[in-house]
């Protein structure tokens, strides 16, 4: 296995890390904004006021996009699994 394979095996993890990653995580982060802007706004400083709020949206982009992240992380997997005898030999 030449270091050029591992490199390229690496990129391709961390690209499909951050495209699963990356739906999950944007919309926490918006939801987090806006729920920040209105506690800045009323001067609500309650913790679990912005636990809730994220976790619900998590959970409702996981139902969304849960099963094309599936099929990508499955795509994934069996490319690497069918290329194991390229990549060694």
């Amino acid at each position: 296995m030449t270091p050029e394979t591992v490199i390229e095996v690496g990129t391709q993890t961390m690209v499909i890390t951050a495209t699963l990653a990356a739906p999950l995580l944007l919309s926490a982060l918006v939801v987090g904004l806006l729920v920040g802007m209105i506690q800045a706004a009323t001067q609500i400083n309650e913790m679990t006021l912005t636990f809730v709020p994220k976790l619900a949206v998590v959970v409702l982009v996981l139902m969304f996009a849960g099963p094309s992240m599936l099929s990508a992380l499955l795509d994934f997997a069996t490319g690497m699994i069918a290329s194991i005898p390229d990549r060694i030999g």
